[in-house]
């Protein structure tokens, strides 16, 4: 089987099959996290290392690992690499830790990373399982990000509220105040107002596509020639 090229793994993970909008996986923290950009931020890192860390070692071990028990060894990789990311977050970004609170662990059970692993990993070089993972990962990041800050700025009417969690005491005077006086609207950064966020960008990134694919098709098609006079 041949490897996919750098270009096509880059497309697939930033938008051609990014795991927040097509492939539909992790969406329990992915909705439940996503109230600011902040918590978007923190969580969508955490994954991304999840995923770069656990692609390099499952590629690293493909060739010694028996076919019967690939998936117990890939879960067991990716819940070691969990442990050690949430005991890191929780010795140096504790605030933060308490925030995002079980859905730490809980990268663990993402199928987006079981699914990379598997599909994957266990089947390309190292080099191109370490570039999946990071572009698999900016994607899911880029959606946490936005739909947080969609969440954040119609629920508070600001942006990078709470910044001191991740970037430290510098950065409490970080927050945005887009909506002054503005006095919220609970809908957004309640469980509804995420699934209404993630469907508007779905719905987005499906109106870019379409128009994508009719401009390709004006292109592709042949000109007409006009008819020679008789």
């Amino acid at each position: 089987m041949s490897e996919a090229s750098y270009s096509k793994i880059i497309s697939d993970g930033l938008w051609l099959n990014n795991p927040g909008l097509v492939q539909l996986l992790g969406l329990c923290p992915l909705l439940a996290v996503t109230t600011s950009v902040v918590n978007g931020l923190g969580l969508g890192l955490a994954t991304t290392l999840t995923l770069v860390c656990s692609n390099v070692t499952v590629s690293l071990i493909r060739r010694l690992v028996r076919p019967e028990v690939r998936i117990p060894v890939f879960v067991l990789v990716i819940a070691s690499t969990v442990t050690v990311i949430e005991l890191s977050m929780n010795a140096w970004l504790h605030e933060l830790y308490k925030v995002l609170g079980i859905f730490i662990p809980l990268i663990v059970t993402n199928c987006a990373i079981i699914g990379r692993a598997e599909s994957f990993a266990s089947r390309n070089s190292v080099d191109r399982a370490l570039l999946d993972g990071l572009a698999m990962g900016i994607g899911f990041t880029c959606v946490l990000v936005t739909l947080g800050g969609m969440r954040e700025l119609v629920g508070q009417g600001t942006l990078l509220a709470q910044a001191h969690l991740m970037f430290g005491a510098a950065a409490r005077h970080w927050t945005l105040t887009l909506i002054p006086d503005y006095r919220g609207f609970l809908l957004a950064i309640l469980p509804p107002g995420a699934f209404i966020g993630l469907g508007l960008l779905i719905a987005g990134m499906n109106t870019i596509n379409a128009r994508h694919a009719r401009r390709a098709r004006l292109v592709s098609a042949p000109v007409a020639q006009p008819a020679s006079a008789s």
